[in-house]
């Protein structure tokens, strides 16, 4: 009995494992506002790492799972979402985490705050993620440049964009599944509120 455990663990390691990441992404308009942000980090300030995700709010930091896993995680995550009900973000100004990250603001967190914490419950309870892989923080806000920002680029740019407008609102209305393809994160998935429209949930 040993010997077929251990070999069942042996297979579970060796399965491949993809890594995936839970967002809320925004139709296309705003996209290319923010696209067209990150390109400007890129140009003027040489952070280009921003550019290998779609504009988006993380929920759920990455995670790895076995591929075979994927069916139970779009099921889960299609149940949540149908739970949840249509709302609006506003986007206002630029804020930061020092020494590298810049990212659009979000105002009037209360919702989305509220949707995080059912998230993690549905992650934990259901998909049992590890507290460890769910993480501890959570502060709303969509990222133009990170990583690749050095020291001395965020100080240049910091002051600036501080200072810059940039409002939108963003209508919340779908939850996404994102996956790496081993060099970029790709929109895998996503999943319509309660009372969306499949077929128009993304434009």
């Amino acid at each position: 009995m040993a010997f077929f455990i251990a070999r069942i663990r042996r297979l579970n390691m060796a399965e491949k494992k993809s890594l995936y990441l839970i967002a809320l992404v925004p139709e296309v308009e705003l996209r290319s506002r923010i696209r067209t942000l990150k390109e400007e980090m890129k140009h003027r300030f040489g952070a280009s790492h921003a550019l290998k995700s779609p504009a988006h709010i993380t929920l759920q930091m990455p995670f790895r799972r076995p591929d075979s896993f994927e069916s139970v995680l779009n099921e889960a995550m299609e149940s949540f979402a149908l739970g949840q009900s249509c709302f609006e973000l506003p986007l206002n100004g630029f804020d930061c985490f020092p020494p590298r990250v810049l990212f659009v603001k979000v105002a009037h967190q209360e919702e989305v705050i509220e949707l995080h914490r059912q998230l993690q419950n549905t992650l934990e309870e259901e998909l049992r993620l590890s507290k460890q892989e769910r993480g501890s923080r959570f502060h709303p806000h969509m990222t133009i440049a990170t990583r690749d920002l050095t020291e001395e680029a965020f100080l240049e740019a910091w002051p600036e964009f501080a200072r810059r407008p940039f409002n939108a609102v963003f209508p919340v209305k779908s939850l996404f599944l994102l996956k790496h393809n081993g060099k970029a994160w790709e929109v895998w998935r996503e999943f319509p509120f309660q009372g969306v429209d499949p077929s128009a949930a993304s434009r």
